[in-house]
């Protein structure tokens, strides 16, 4: 005798965006897959969790810079002037560098490979030290929104 197991679990349709408030840009999870080269093995409805996560994460963490662009009559990031080397598209998307690498980061901690041998072991130590290097970009990112250092140095 044998099972035949079919998977009835739908995966959700990916959202077309993410909104977000109406200072920052809407979020994209198709453009997010792109651009960090997600595959299919990550659920539509896990991308846009983590998207909407880091997204709320980094509106906190620039919820006083945003304070202060709207105090200045700029009521979206789009209208914030511009220094003659920067692009049009500047701040949204060193935004998007910041929420993308973020989500990205919690992703990879939670699709650690499982394994009982070393080798399982160090390829999750890996995608853990990944996971620091995207945390440091999205860190990266947001100083340069807010014309903060792009690192912290201390001494022990």
């Amino acid at each position: 005798m044998s099972l035949v197991a079919y998977d009835n679990t739908a995966d959700p349709a990916p959202a077309d965006t993410i909104p977000n408030n109406t200072f920052w840009p809407a979020l994209d999870p198709a453009d997010f897959r792109a651009v960090s080269r997600l595959d299919q093995s990550v659920s539509n409805g896990r991308v846009d969790e983590c998207l909407a996560i880091a997204m709320v994460d980094i509106n906190r963490i620039l919820a006083a810079f945003q304070a202060e662009q709207v105090e200045a009559g700029h009521t979206t990031v789009d209208d914030i002037p511009l220094d003659v080397w920067q692009t049009a598209d500047h701040y949204p998307r060193l935004y998007r560098r910041a929420v993308y690498a973020l989500a990205h980061a919690g992703l990879m901690e939670r699709y650690r490979d499982h394994s009982a041998t070393g080798d399982g072991d160090e390829r999750g130590q890996t995608k853990d030290e990944a996971a620091d290097d995207l945390r440091a970009d999205a860190r990266w990112a947001v100083a340069e929104i807010t014309g903060g250092n792009h690192s912290t140095v201390e001494l022990i």
